[in-house]
This record gives C-alpha cells, sequence and structure tokens, in this order.
C-alpha cells in the first residue's frame, strides 16, 4: 500500500473477524526500539475514555477486542503484533488508530524498514504499508482500521508526532500523567521481594518449593483497614494513564537447601525418573505443559497470544477423542479460552526427543479442526520452524469457508518463556512463580525428553566429509539441509541466551528486504561448499554491537567475535588503555585487532601479550584512522551431529556463552552505543 490507500478488509480475506497487525522495523546499531500504541475513537475522533489507550502499561481490553502481544522474531529481524476481535469491538467505536513511539529523545529517522503488516485470523499476510519518509518524529500513527457501513477498512497513514506518545495521546483525548511510578509503591515492591528472598520458600498446602518472589501477592494479601462506618467514604480518583514504564523487580536467588548432602532429591511436582519410552514422555509432557498453562494465566496467555487466542479462562484438555471416519482421532491435548460467550479452540500434537511430526496427523487434525470450527492446530516438537521452510505439508481445502491456522512451537520456546516469567519479568504470586519453577526443571531434565533442537540431521556428517575432501559441489541439496539446521541451532541459541539474559536475543539477517527464505539459504548452502563455512550475527539487546558466529567446517574450530566502533573523542592510546582495563577479567587468549580505514588491515594480538602494552594496538602508520576493535574468541568445534558433551550443537551453545559471559558483559555498553548512534546517523 502507499500512503493514503486505504482497502476493505472483505476485499482481501473471507476471515476477517479477527485480524492481526504487526509494526516492524530494523536497527543499523542493533539498540533501536519503539513501543506500540492503540486507540479507539469515536465518531468525533476521540477516545470514550482515558481506557481507550492500549500500550505497554494497559495491553488487553476488557471484552477482548485489543491484545497487544509483544515482539515476535521474524526473518527481517522482529515485529510487535496486535489482535483485533473486530467482532467484539464496541458499536460506538468508529476507528482504531495504530501508533508507535520512541523514548529518551530517539527518533524514528534512526530506523530503517518501517512497517505496518495485516493478516487475517489463519495467519494469511494480506497487506503491507512501508513508511520511507520517517525523519525526526518520535511518534507515528501507522494506520487506523475504520467502519464503513457493516464492513471494516484499513487506511495506510504514516502521520508522524514530534511530541511523542504522550502528544499523540492527547490529541486524541487522552489524560496523560507522564510522572514516574509512585515511589511508595516501589519501595513496598522491593520490600517484598526482599522478605520473599529471606524465606525462599511458598507453601500452599502441598509441601514447600523454592519460588521466584511475588511482591504483588504481599500486597493483595494484606486487608485494608475497615473504616468506621460514619466516615464517608472517599471516591478513588480516576488513575490516568502512565506513559512511563513500570519497574521490575527482578527475582532474587533461591534460599539454601536443607537437606544434609547433595545425594539429597527434592520432591518434584512433575516427577521424571519414571518414564521410559517415548510414548510416556509425549503424553506426561503435554500433560505438564497443558496444566500449567491453565494454572498460570500469564504463562498460557504468553504462549498462546501470538496464534491469536483472545485473552479469557482457559481450559486444557488430554485423553480428548474426536470423530475422523471409520476411526477416531485422539490429539495429544486440546486448548479452550473462553471470552464474552466466544469459544476459541486449538488441537496440540506433541512430539518429544527427535521424534518428527507426521504429515498425516497433522492433516488429520487440520481436517477435523475446519469441520468442527476449531481455530489452530499447534504442533510442539523440539524442531524450530523457519519461514518459508515448514515442517509438515499440509493441504489446505480452499474451498472451506472456515480456515484452520497451523502454528508450530518448540520446547525450546516453552522454556524460554517460562525463564522470562520467572527470572525477569515475575509473575501474578508465589505459587504461579513455584508452578513455573517447577515446569522449567522438567524440561531441563535429561529424561523430558523436552530439550530443544539437538540434531544437525542426517546429511552433516556427509556434509562434513565432502568439505575435507574437497568433493562437496554446489547446489548439493544435502549442503541446503545443513544450512536450515544452522539456523534452527542458532535461533535455538537465541532464545537460551535471552531466556539467560532477560533481554531479546534476535538472528540478524543481512538479506535484501523481501528476499525469498529459500533463496536465501541457497545461496548460504552454495557459500558453504566453496568455503566450508557457516556463519551467523546475533544481536543482543544492550551490547555496543552484533556477536557474529563462524563455524569452519574445513578447520573445526569456531570463532565468536564482536565489532566495537572507536569512541568520536580522545586519543587512540587511551581508547588503547581503556579498552584493556575493561577486558582485565577476560580470556588471556582473547584475540583483539584494530579496525583501519585501510587495506592493509591493523595491529592484532593476543590480550595476554597485549595487557602489559596496549600501545601496540596502534598503527605504526599515524595517519591510518582507527574505525574500532574486533574481539575474538576460538574454540575446538563438536563433531557428532547431536547435542551430546563432545556433539557440535553443545559446543555452539558453549561458546557462545562463553564469549558472552567472558567478554561481552565487561564492555563499556552506554559510551560505544552512544559512539555507535552517533556514527550511524551522522
Amino acid at each position: 500500500m502507499v500512503k493514503g490507500q486505504n482497502v476493505a478488509l472483505a476485499s482481501l480475506s473471507d476471515n476477517v473477524g479477527s485480524v492481526m497487525v504487526g509494526l516492524g522495523w530494523s536497527s543499523p546499531t542493533g539498540e533501536g526500539d519503539a513501543d506500540v500504541s492503540v486507540l479507539l475513537l469515536n465518531a468525533d475522533g476521540k477516545v470514550r475514555s482515558d481506557a481507550d489507550f492500549y500500550f505497554y502499561n494497559n495491553l488487553v481490553a476488557a471484552d477482548g477486542s485489543v491484545q497487544l502481544l509483544g515482539k515476535v522474531p521474524t526473518e527481517d529481524g522482529e515485529e510487535d503484533r496486535i489482535g483485533f476481535d473486530l467482532t467484539a469491538v464496541p458499536a460506538d467505536v468508529d476507528r482504531i488508530v495504530v501508533a508507535a513511539s520512541r523514548y529518551r529523545g530517539a527518533r524514528f529517522g534512526e530506523l530503517d524498514d518501517v512497517r505496518v503488516t495485516l493478516a487475517d485470523g489463519s495467519g494469511e499476510g494480506l497487506l503491507r504499508f512501508a513508511i520511507d519518509d520517517a525523519d525526526s518524529v518520535s511518534a507515528i500513527i501507522f494506520g487506523e482500521l475504520y467502519r464503513r457501513g457493516e464492513e471494516w477498512k484499513f487506511r495506510a497513514v504514516g502521520q508522524g508526532y514530534a511530541s511523542g506518545l504522550a502528544g499523540l495521546a492527547t490529541d486524541f483525548g487522552v489524560d496523560i500523567d507522564d510522572a514516574d511510578a509512585d515511589e511508595t509503591v516501589t519501595a513496598v515492591d522491593e520490600a517484598a521481594a526482599d522478605e520473599a528472598a529471606v524465606d525462599g520458600r511458598v507453601s500452599d498446602g502441598a509441601g514447600a518449593a523454592p519460588a521466584a518472589p511475588a511482591p504483588r501477592a504481599v500486597l493483595e494479601a494484606v486487608p485494608a483497614p475497615r473504616p468506621p462506618a460514619d466516615e464517608p467514604v472517599r471516591e478513588k480518583a480516576a488513575a490516568r494513564p502512565r506513559t512511563a514504564k513500570k519497574k521490575v523487580t527482578l527475582p532474587r536467588k533461591p534460599a539454601k537447601t536443607l537437606a544434609e548432602n547433595d545425594s539429597w532429591k527434592q520432591a518434584r511436582l512433575f516427577p521424571v525418573s519414571a518414564l521410559k519410552s517415548d510414548r510416556d514422555r509425549e503424553m506426561r509432557a503435554t500433560s505438564v505443559l497443558l496444566s500449567v498453562m491453565a494454572q498460570v494465566p500469564e504463562f498460557g496467555r504468553r504462549l498462546t497470544a501470538a496464534f491469536g487466542a483472545p485473552a479469557g479462562r482457559m481450559e486444557t484438555f488430554t485423553e480428548v477423542s474426536l470423530p475422523h471416519g471409520d476411526t477416531p482421532r485422539r490429539p495429544d491435548g486440546v486448548i479452550r479460552v473462553e471470552r464474552a460467550g466466544k469459544l476459541w479452540t486449538a488441537l496440540v500434537e506433541t512430539k518429544t526427543n527427535g521424534n518428527a511430526l507426521k504429515a498425516d496427523q497433522v492433516q488429520a487434525y487440520m481436517d477435523i479442526a475446519a469441520r468442527r470450527g476449531y481455530e489452530a492446530v499447534i504442533t510442539l516438537s523440539n524442531d524450530v520452524a523457519l519461514e518459508g521452510s515448514p515442517l509438515v505439508d499440509v493441504k489446505i481445502d480452499k474451498r472451506r469457508k472456515h480456515k484452520v491456522a497451523l502454528w508450530h512451537l518448540s520446547w525450546a520456546e516453552v522454556a524460554h518463556q517460562a525463564q522470562m516469567l520467572i527470572r525477569h519479568e515475575g509473575v501474578g504470586n508465589a505459587a504461579h512463580a513455584w508452578l513455573l519453577h517447577e515446569l522449567l526443571h522438567y524440561l531441563q531434565h535429561e529424561n523430558s525428553g523436552c530439550h530443544g533442537f539437538q540434531n544437525m540431521g542426517p546429511a552433516w556428517v556427509p556434509v562434513r566429509n565432502g568439505i575435507d575432501d574437497e568433493t562437496l559441489c554446489q547446489g548439493d541439496p544435502r549442503a541446503l539441509e545443513v544450512v536450515e539446521s544452522w539456523e534452527r541451532l542458532v535461533r535455538q541459541v537465541c532464545l537460551r541466551l535471552g531466556g539467560e539474559l532477560g533481554q531479546k536475543v534476535l538472528p540478524v539477517q543481512r538479506s535484501r528486504r523481501g528476499t525469498d527464505p529459500q533463496v536465501r539459504r541457497g545461496i548460504l548452502a552454495d557459500r558453504l561448499c566453496t568455503d566450508g563455512r557457516l556463519q551467523a550475527e546475533l544481536r543482543i539487546e544492550g551490547t555496543p554491537g552484533v556477536l557474529a558466529l563462524t563455524a569452519d567446517l574445513r578447520t573445526g574450530k569456531l570463532r565468536t567475535s564482536i565489532e566495537i566502533p572507536a569512541p568520536e573523542q580522545g586519543y587512540p592510546l587511551s581508547w588503547a588503555k581503556r579498552l584493556v582495563r575493561q577486558l582485565a577479567e577476560a580470556p588471556a587468549d582473547l584475540h583483539v585487532e584494530t579496525l583501519v580505514d585501510s587495506e592493509t588491515g591493523g595491529p592484532r594480538g593476543t590480550l595476554e601479550r597485549l595487557r602489559p602494552e596496549p600501545g601496540d594496538l596502534l598503527p605504526k602508520d599515524g595517519g591510518v584512522r582507527i574505525t574500532g576493535f574486533r574481539l575474538s574468541l576460538l574454540k575446538g568445534m563438536g563433531s557428532g551431529r547431536g547435542s551430546a558433551e563432545t556433539g557440535f550443537i553443545r559446543s555452539v551453545d558453549d561458546a557462545v556463552q562463553r564469549f558472552y559471559t567472558s567478554v561481552v558483559v565487561h564492555l563499556d555498553r552506554g559510551t560505544q552505543r552512544r559512539a555507535a548512534v552517533r556514527e550511524t546517523i551522522g
């Protein structure tokens, strides 16, 4: 679409009762980000009340019409998604404005590929609008959904606001309070967190277990004193939306165990010691996961929101029998969400260990779901889905008016979401935190079979041998299989590292916008055949650069590296000394290379040699300009295709973990980040 253009949704799809809007952008520095917001407007172009303003402190509408679903990775980086149930939008809402804003003085002109996309209820993309003229504005209206008679239309807007989120919201009648969160509440939250850290346990009639603190639960458990009968009741002032983000109190470490020695094992809510067969693992894993999803609303919502499920009361089921021809089918599980009298239903097919999904099973569930009016089929396995490369091929009968969406979830994604909630973001109460803690322990146990992507596939050994003896030719389909497995592994590494850090970690794709994913992978496969290397880049929120990862199959070495830009002020010798001081605790075998604007390259050496003489990092030719520094670590590469101690997958995980914890965390992120931003926009 182009700016100002509008289109009727019904002309694009028959399934537009609910739609998914995605707002996306990319950042040259890896640091750029923005927050989405939604405003429901009446015929006068104003909100009916402040409750019609949805943003990061108000995520879901009470009637389920608006749901801010958060960020998801895409081929071009990531996008923020918003779900709309257009059938639930109140009749007096005439227009829905979709916007995004930046903060702390940042501008949209610093971002690339600013865009909005819209998909129907089955996940099929319907339209795309790119905003090419974003400049010095800090907020943008991307587009709007509006009524015309009985149908909904979408208009591409692209209007900028220099006054940010608060200015945009105020223009539409929202009464903004831009103050920071109340200090008293914050202090009570922190005190409650300290108290929970000292106790370290929660009891709910089922025994005690470690748990993350839940400060809100402590506040809600203490009733307020009852006022005297003759005292007049004071009406609480209406709260105004706060555009300042709420503080997040990080969970503390669990209390020290009371066991006499390490041989004592805690009683677990979800035991795994008795699991013997693959069928046992699948049944237990499905039941455990679906049970926790139903009992911990934050967790269940986190997993189903991206699939178009509403925010409502969730029930989950196993051992369900559904008619299908002469033989009933028994999906591993069913998820049902009820909102305002409407039901959203998804069938679940689960695999554990290295078991692959079966196309005929998934096809049968897609057919059953279509006949019964269910919304989705969710497959769950250790594999990681890639765009343009489905795990199973299913046929969709386009003659059916009711469309069923097919979604995939990796066990690594499940563990990532559990980690994010209990270790970084917090949940509603201590019992919920304990349940998630038990789930995470179950998923990470060696008997669960839920360890994520763990096999590079049958093509791994032939490709390695072909590279060693130089017999692997371009166009060999086995090379493409290895490239796809590599991409799955990199995505899983991002999930695991992001869960540990509580930060966004996303793979970087250096391809032109709109490039077919399979074409891009074909190019990478040909490159693997010629130079024997697999390469990837990870963008980690809050770091001064992009973490590069290279697996050289010829030498059997893994290289992890990061490039940091040179400061704009000061002297080169001061830069070198400061960098060496920052890396005081880094490994002695860390390679440091000076980047210069010359084809000959700059000086390089190990940190062990450079510590006494940082000046060795300076070029001998004083006229050469230093542009930055590259830090690299080398590590031996596992040979096996699996995730055992000597396997390739484990070696990649260990290499990224070691480089981040021993090198990246010691860098001065603030100064380097500001330098990178100035270099990009200047």
